[in-house]
């Protein structure tokens, strides 16, 4: 895709760069670091993993080298990783000019708006919230929950429901006090630029099957059957676009041109997401289009 021209870029403030999967922002994030310079730092959930290159996109070996870039594949499976311990280590990049590139609306919010900072919440208050919902317990458990946070969530949304009710029962502090005491973000809107980079529908669509070939052909099959022997669909790393299908190809439930087609199918629900979140808390970014004319401001 072409590359705009960079003089809409402020090389003196950090950029922020959004977009859904396959959308071109990887491609201006590494021209604007070679052009202005700065820190490329991932804003992708799953390109964090170090088993997966291929799959998620992650840049190459080539990108890396032409331009600075951070927290890219640097946490090994098995382990636990939040939003929060993304941010911490953002926290460390902050002496330099950043570009902070990658479709995780989470991870992009929390960043110029602030986190909540919430412990994690204890297993066996999961458990037990868990079983609840299963049980139909859902409105005894909206019950429970402090004025204040029932008045600011979705009560419809289960998910909502069960999130703030265990943040109560394990802190005994309601989940929208949590959030009044958010800390200040640690890119302010005023200090930085942010992009979101938007686009019709067909023409990513198309952008995703086109990917997710390339992918095959660079080696994403084999990239997935070296992770056969740890598989585990219950684990963050394995929530990789396109993974589950593969191997369920590997393990000899489907067809390779079947489990294609369903990781294609995948990743254009993934983007429709990524597109929701953008639209629903992003709607003070600037609106770049992306099409076959190349990218530009709108």
């Amino acid at each position: 895709m072409r590359i705009p021209d960079l003089t809409y870029i402020d090389a003196s403030r950090h950029l922020l760069i959004a977009g859904p999967t396959a959308s071109g922002k990887s491609a201006l994030a590494l021209a604007v670091a070679r052009a202005q310079g700065g820190l490329v730092v991932n804003a992708d959930a799953l390109q964090v993993w170090s088993n997966w290159r291929v799959l998620t996109a992650r840049p190459s070996p080539d990108d890396e080298a032409a331009a600075p870039h951070a927290l890219y594949g640097h946490v090994a499976p098995g382990r636990a990783y939040s939003v929060g311990d993304w941010l911490r280590e953002v926290s460390g990049l902050l002496d330099r000019r950043l570009i902070v590139v990658g479709g995780t609306g989470l991870y992009l919010t929390a960043l110029t708006r602030g986190l909540a900072e919430i412990p994690a919440t204890p297993p066996h208050v999961r458990q037990l919230a868990d079983a609840r919902i299963a049980a139909g317990d859902l409105p005894a458990m909206i019950e429970e929950l402090d004025a204040a946070t029932r008045a600011a969530i979705d009560l419809r949304n289960p998910v909502r429901v069960q999130r703030a009710w265990e943040v109560l029962t394990a802190t005994g502090r309601g989940i929208r006090d949590w959030q009044d005491a958010t800390p200040p973000p640690l890119i302010a809107p005023q200090d930085c630029q942010r992009i979101q980079i938007v686009s019709d529908r067909d023409w990513l669509a198309d952008r995703i099957a086109r990917r997710f070939h390339l992918m095959l052909d660079q080696g994403a099959l084999d990239e997935v059957r070296a992770n056969l022997p740890i598989w585990d669909p219950a684990q963050q790393w394995a929530k990789a676009i396109g993974a589950p299908e593969l191997v369920r190809h590997l393990q000899g439930d489907t067809t390779l041109p079947e489990a294609v087609q369903q990781a294609i199918i995948a990743s254009r629900q993934y983007a429709k997401g990524q597109r929701a979140w953008f639209r629903g808390r992003m709607r003070d970014w600037d609106m770049w289009q992306a099409g076959n004319e190349g990218l530009h401001p709108v």
